[in-house]
């Protein structure tokens, strides 16, 4: 998603620099964040195209999908892919992303069995989707952001699944515990059991070497025992870590990523840029797209020269969860609480409707929040988040816009036009109005020209209310 995106934004700035692009999968660039609605069959993998078929072509960029670069070699500034080919660069951009973590257990000593996977790519929606077809039991092992999206994806597919999770609660980076307990029950209600502090010992198999076939999922129980869960599918969803191999082999400086500064440029050699989550900037690593979505634009604008004062100096990171049927944000410092000092938590919950809201003030400022299940204040804390901007002395507003008889903030009317609507592609109100201004009268033209709405998604329902509103503000002038 990052490598497409700064193509892309590179193209549109300077039309004539030679571009070569290499892509280990052979599917155009696509969005990871939409791969549990194509695994729950209600989205077609085509429809998560970044990229058009034709675009490559008409834009002069030298597309070599399915063709992996094997070897870096620096000192004569080349690239050497898999197909045999040696492509010399100006500048190299690696845009690698992460692979997904297979932990070391029995069971998988010999690579993953027939029945277990992981989720990660396209292709590894597909060979899920295959299997769930004549499965009836699934486990999905690790209940973080990419494992709830999994599991919803195949309880969409009608298969009885549990998520097995070590920690004490369900995604423990972005929820605090209370948010994990009312999370657990919301998928409970979408036929989604969960367990956690599940220590996930090895995977059950029959046959042998590549007839072996999953069987069973074991855990490890307190005290020495063992509990064995018999299932027909096991995803594995145990994280995800930077690929670096290429980077590490050419001799680049490895933290967790490629470690870059400012300009995005490896410590090491200046020739040799990463983005997103192959690159470590300033000791972070980013797992989100908005994050590396604006570090592809700051490079674009360094590389074509229009924009030579960019610098990436950091990002605020927002998890956004859609599934169907789980609506959920969450950004900052969201583990305080009551009986920390020095911070002030305003919270609301309601576990039997699946609702919990949280926000977290430092010195007057919003340092974290928390909301699932009612997300309509998701774009007011955002921005005061971002911006660390002043709050209202009436707290409950930041959890429930309107309370005390005022608008919405979040309504197109009261809106200010800074205001971000799109958090994945940094799209504000004001870029909306005046591209709908421009002459894009439905959402879909305005999402195709802002790119508001292509992210996580979780901004399409404001993006049009705005368009509807703007369209009513025109049928009443007239």
């Amino acid at each position: 998603m990052a490598g497409a995106r700064f193509v892309g934004e590179l193209r549109s700035r300077d039309p004539a620099v030679p571009v070569t692009v290499f892509g280990a999968e052979t599917q155009r660039p696509y969005n990871r964040v939409l791969l549990s609605n194509v695994l729950a069959g209600v989205t077609r993998p085509d429809h998560i195209s970044l990229v058009d078929a034709a675009w490559y072509a008409s834009h002069g960029v030298d597309a070599r999908l399915g063709v992996e670069v094997v070897r870096i070699d620096r000192e004569a500034r080349a690239v050497h892919a898999s197909d045999g080919t040696v492509t010399r660069y100006g500048t190299l951009v690696l845009a690698t992303g992460s692979t997904a973590f297979v932990p070391p257990m029995p069971g998988l000593e010999d690579g993953l069995p027939r029945g277990a996977l992981v989720f990660r790519t396209l292709d590894d929606c597909r060979r899920i989707s295959e299997l769930a077809d004549s499965a009836k039991r699934a486990v999905v092992v690790g209940g973080g952001l990419l494992g709830i999206e999994a599991a919803r994806g195949l309880a969409g597919r009608g298969l009885e699944v549990t998520v097995l999770h070590l920690a004490g609660h369900l995604m423990e980076r972005q929820l605090d515990p209370a948010a994990g307990k009312v999370l657990a029950r919301t998928l409970a209600r979408l036929g989604i059991g969960t367990r956690v502090q599940a220590n996930v010992s090895g995977l059950r198999t029959i046959g042998t070497g590549g007839d072996r076939a999953v069987t069973g999922v074991e855990l490890a129980l307190p005290g020495g025992g063992r509990e064995i869960l018999d299932t027909d599918l096991v995803v594995l969803s145990c994280g995800v870590r930077p690929e670096v191999s290429l980077a590490r082999d050419a001799g680049l400086a490895i933290g967790r990523a490629v470690v870059v500064d400012d300009e995005l440029r490896s410590v090491t050699d200046p020739s040799v840029r990463a983005i997103g989550e192959c690159s470590e900037h300033r000791d972070e690593v980013y797992g989100l797209v908005a994050p590396a979505w604006e570090q592809a634009t700051v490079l674009a604008g360094l590389l074509a020269g229009t924009d030579p004062a960019a610098r990436f100096t950091g990002a605020r990171q927002i998890t956004r969860l859609k599934a169907a049927g789980i609506e959920l944000a969450s950004m900052g410092e969201t583990h305080f609480g009551d009986d920390d000092e020095g911070v002030e938590v305003v919270r609301f919950s309601d576990m039997a409707r699946g609702t919990y809201k949280k926000a977290v003030i430092r010195e007057g400022r919003l340092i974290g929040a928390i909301l699932l299940g009612e997300t309509s204040a998701a774009g007011t804390l955002t921005q005061l988040y971002d911006r660390a901007s002043p709050l209202p002395s009436e707290r409950l507003d930041l959890l429930f816009p309107g309370l005390g008889g005022a608008a919405e903030a979040a309504s197109p009317v009261r809106m200010p036009d800074a205001a971000t609507v799109c958090t994945c592609n940094n799209v504000s109100k004001g870029q909306i109005r005046a591209c709908w201004q421009d002459g894009a009268r439905t959402a879909g033209e305005v999402s195709r020209r802002t790119r508001a709405g292509t992210g996580c998604g979780s901004c399409r329902d404001a993006l049009e209310g705005i368009v509807s509103w703007l369209d009513e503000q025109e049928s009443v002038d007239a």
